[in-house]
């Protein structure tokens, strides 16, 4: 067990990779020792440890972008500070020292023939940290697969190192409802040959990625894959031929799987590469195919989207949400929002955002996708859009969602002039 009160003090700051790539050996250290320490602060990302959640020490405040995973459990008690920020921001506020960066936590493979280690498949944020922080410690894994895309650590840069040999931590399974498949075929239907998509994780992702099966020559450029991902390799679906960078190579930042994906990263054309690459706008403008998918809490009749919050907890994160919706809208192919159309019995289509908000402006999504059909907002005037829009929310919802777009003025008046 590594002594993390070498290295720490009260009112030091430190960050430690996230979801797969947790090194629950040292996150497990410093709960035991940090009554010891005294207060600290820490910033993780989505934890699926649930130490976090039920026993987290009082000593230990935490940041994050989001309230992912366990992270929603603090969130309700009132112990989460979210920031509010793009996920393409991360590597500026770790560089500018806004985000705490004392001593970092790792999680890598085992080192290769020159002493270098690889930070596998939890790249993302991590790697764009470790050049701003003065003590990395790391939990050396044998079954953490070494990946490609970004520079390796030498070991003498650890200041501690614990050896471990588990397997990495899986995505939680969610069934895959016939709701989402309705929804994945209505996302399918805008997906072209040749695409370079964006999508994240859950049971929604994993329906839209089954569903393009029959689809062509697909790309991948994306924060991080799931097994969908592995299955569109093996039948031929995904090749990246006709992606405008990085044409053949999957793009991401992380892998949020099963125990297949991960064992199968050595054998496909993928590349871990930290998020100043995979969300900055520089790079996502190249790709002129990029077809944005992602999901929502809420939206409301003008296309606005709520992504973070319900009944006052943080449940959701910007993330790279808004950097991938403005890129495919702006200098891409399109932007959509898929979502069910109900959730806890209630519209998840809304005369304005429950929740308060604005994960994404409406001026950054193209499409509007539920069970019940696809509303098409480019090019749509304000006045037209709610129209659209409760098209696709459910049916038992419609006349409500239209009586108070009665109350409400989305047109100019006859008497304002408009210039």
């Amino acid at each position: 067990m590594v002594d993390l009160r070498q290295f720490l003090t009260a009112g030091s700051g430190l960050w430690w990779s996230q979801t797969s790539a947790e090194p629950t050996v040292l996150v497990r250290a410093l709960l035991d020792q940090v009554a010891d320490i005294g207060p600290v602060r820490a910033f993780v990302g989505m934890t699926w440890d649930p130490a976090i959640g039920s026993e987290l020490p009082e000593e230990i405040s935490v940041l994050s972008y989001g309230g992912l995973g366990r992270l929603q459990a603090l969130s309700a008690e009132g112990r989460l500070d979210v920031l509010a920020c793009h996920f393409s921001s991360l590597p500026r506020l770790f560089a500018d020292g806004h985000l705490p960066c004392d001593v970092g936590l790792v999680q890598v493979s085992p080192p290769d023939d020159d002493g270098n280690c690889s930070l596998g498949v939890g790249v993302d944020y991590v790697a764009d940290a470790v050049e701003h922080t003065r003590v990395l410690i790391a939990e050396i894994n044998q079954q953490m697969p070494p990946t490609t895309g970004s520079r390796r650590i030498p070991l003498s840069r650890f200041a501690a190192t614990v050896e471990t040999d588990r397997p990495l931590l899986t995505a939680p399974t969610t069934a895959v409802k016939p709701v989402d498949q309705r929804i994945a075929a209505n996302v399918a239907a805008l997906i072209e040959d040749g695409d370079t998509i964006q999508i994240g994780v859950g049971s929604l992702p994993a329906a839209v990625l089954a569903t393009l099966r029959g689809h062509r020559d697909l790309g991948v450029h994306s924060g991080m894959i799931a097994d969908g991902v592995l299955d569109l390799v093996e039948t031929g679906v995904l090749t990246g031929a006709r992606k405008e960078i990085d044409p053949g190579l999957i793009v991401t930042g992380a892998a949020l799987g099963s125990s297949r994906l991960y064992h199968s990263l050595e054998q496909i054309p993928v590349e871990f590469r930290p998020v100043s690459y995979t969300h900055d706008p520089r790079v996502l403008s190249q790709l002129r195919s990029l077809v944005a998918i992602n999901s929502a809490i809420e939206v409301d009749l003008t296309g606005q989207v709520g992504a973070e919050r319900r009944a006052g907890v943080t449940v959701g994160a910007i993330g790279g949400q808004t950097d991938f919706s403005r890129a495919a809208a702006l200098t891409g192919s399109r932007s959509i929002i898929a979502l069910r159309s109900t959730a806890r019995g209630s519209s998840t289509i809304k005369p304005t955002l429950e929740f308060g908000a604005v994960t994404t402006s409406r001026a950054d999504v193209d499409f509007v996708v539920t069970e019940h059909g696809v509303a098409k907002l480019t090019g749509c005037p304000i006045s037209e859009r709610p129209h659209r829009v409760i098209e696709v929310a459910d049916p038992a919802h419609r006349e409500a969602l239209a009586a108070q777009l009665r109350t409400q003025r989305f047109e100019p008046s006859a008497n304002t002039a408009l210039h």
